[in-house]
């Protein structure tokens, strides 16, 4: 799997490709596709690519954090 050149949210472009969200993530793109299918994640289909906007996808991993 690649490593994220990514080192702070700032860093991220404003809408994330599904490749881009995996890295992010450290998960693979089958992984990362499957979680834009289900219900609740904030993925965005413009034609036939699909995109998460950065704040969108933020406010996703927050709401995933346990313990807070």
């Amino acid at each position: 799997m690649r490593q994220t050149a990514y080192k702070s949210y700032d860093e991220l472009p404003l809408m994330l490709s599904v490749p881009e969200m995996a890295a992010v993530l450290g998960i693979s793109r089958a992984g990362a596709y499957e979680l834009v299918r289900g219900k609740g994640f904030p993925a965005l289909k413009i034609g036939s690519r699909v995109v998460v906007p950065k704040e969108k996808f933020i406010g996703w991993i927050d709401r995933q954090t346990l313990g807070d």
